[in-house]
C-alpha cells in the first residue's frame, strides 16, 4: 500500500480510500465486514461515509454498520483513518441539516454514538451552506476539536473560492482550517482543474477524487451493458451521461483493450497520477473490484496511452488551471 500525508497535515492516509456508499445497502453485512476485513488487511487505513448514507434503509444506517464492524476488536478502529460527513438534512424537521453550529454539534455526537467512537478523524462538510457564516462554522468545530471529539476538518463538494474564504476565516482565528476537499474528478469530469485543485495546493489542502469511474461510465459501461451484467452503469450518472459520450466511451474501452488495460483501473490510475490529488475513493461492491483498484497502485500508464486520454475527454477550455484556461 502507498500511504501519503493528508494536506498540509502529518497525518498519513492511504492512497485508497475506501467508500462505502454499497456497504449495507448493495452489499449484504456479513459480506460488508469481509470487504473491510480485506481493505484492513490490504494496508488500506482511510475510510469514508457521511451521516446520511444508507437512507435506503433509514439516514444514518451505514456509520452503525461500520460502528459494528468496529466493535468486533482488532484494533479496528485504531488502525483506521475515519472520515465522515455533515450538512444532509437528518429529517424534515428544522435545524436538522446544514451547517449552523448547532446542527454541526448536535449532527457529530449523534454520529459518534452509530459509529461507537470516541472520535473522528476527519470530519468534512458535505456541501458549503451559503446562509452560515464561517465564523459560525469554526465556532463549532473548533470546539469539537477542542473536546477531543473531531481530529481535522475537511470540506466535499466545495468550489475554489469557498476553500479560500473557509481558510482564511480559520486562517483569523488561528485554526488550523481545512486540510481536505473531497470532490468528484475522473476523466469526464475535470472541471476541478480550473480552480479547485490550484486553490487546495495552494492552501496545503488534500484533494480526495470521488467517481473515478463516474459512476461506472469509465468502467467498460458497454462492455458490461451488452453482456447484461450492469449494475451501477445502468443508472444514475453513467446512464445520464452515455447519450453524449457513448462514441467516446466505445473509443476508450478499445483504447484500454490495446494497452492490454481494463477500463476501470486504466480510469482510476489516471486519477492516481493527477497533480494535486492525495488519495481516490473506491466503492467496491466485490473484493475483485477491490483487487483491481489495489492493481492501480502498482501500474505507471503509459505516457502515449495519457496522450491518447487527453484527446479523447479532453481539459476544460485550454487545458490547465485558470484564468488561462478560457483567457490568453
Amino acid at each position: 500500500m502507498q500511504y501519503t500525508r493528508l494536506g498540509r497535515t502529518a497525518l498519513q492516509v492511504s492512497r485508497l480510500c475506501l467508500g462505502t456508499l454499497n456497504l449495507g445497502v448493495n452489499l449484504p453485512k456479513p459480506d460488508s465486514f469481509a470487504l473491510l476485513d480485506t481493505a484492513l488487511d490490504e494496508g488500506v487505513n482511510f475510510v469514508d461515509t457521511a451521516d446520511q448514507y444508507g437512507w435506503q434503509v433509514h439516514r444514518g444506517w451505514t456509520e452503525e454498520l461500520l460502528g459494528e464492524w468496529f466493535a468486533q476488536g482488532g484494533r479496528r478502529r485504531e488502525k483506521m483513518v475515519l472520515g465522515t460527513k455533515v450538512f444532509t438534512p437528518m429529517s424534515d424537521w428544522p435545524n436538522e441539516g446544514g451547517l449552523s453550529a448547532r446542527h454541526i454539534i448536535s449532527a457529530c455526537e449523534a454520529s459518534l454514538r452509530r459509529l461507537g467512537t470516541d472520535w473522528i478523524d476527519l470530519y468534512q462538510m458535505h456541501h458549503v451552506d451559503r446562509s452560515a457564516p464561517w465564523e459560525e462554522v469554526w465556532q463549532a468545530m473548533e470546539l469539537l476539536v477542542q473536546q477531543g471529539k473531531v481530529r481535522y476538518v475537511g470540506s466535499s463538494n466545495f468550489a475554489g473560492w469557498h476553500l479560500v474564504a473557509a481558510q482564511e476565516a480559520a486562517n483569523r482565528r488561528h485554526f488550523l482550517g481545512l486540510v481536505s476537499e473531497q470532490s468528484c474528478y475522473n476523466l469526464v469530469r475535470r472541471h476541478v482543474e480550473l480552480e479547485l485543485i490550484p486553490a487546495a495546493q495552494a492552501y496545503g489542502i488534500g484533494v480526495v477524487a470521488w467517481s473515478p469511474l463516474h459512476g461506472g461510465l469509465l468502467g467498460g459501461a458497454l462492455r458490461k451493458l451488452a453482456e447484461g451484467t450492469a449494475v451501477k452503469t445502468a443508472r444514475g450518472r453513467a446512464m445520464n451521461a452515455m447519450p453524449t459520450l457513448e462514441a467516446t466511451v466505445g473509443e476508450y474501452e478499445q483504447l484500454c483493450g490495446a494497452h492490454g488495460l481494463d477500463p476501470a483501473e486504466a480510469a482510476m490510475g489516471w486519477v492516481l497520477s493527477r497533480p494535486g490529488v492525495t488519495s481516490m475513493v473506491i466503492g467496491p461492491r466485490t473484493e475483485e473490484h477491490l483487487r483491481g483498484a489495489l492493481r492501480t497502485l502498482e501500474q505507471e500508464l503509459d505516457p502515449g496511452l495519457l496522450e491518447e486520454l487527453e484527446k479523447l475527454f479532453p481539459p476544460v477550455g485550454n487545458g490547465g488551471p485558470g484564468p488561462e484556461a478560457w483567457a490568453w
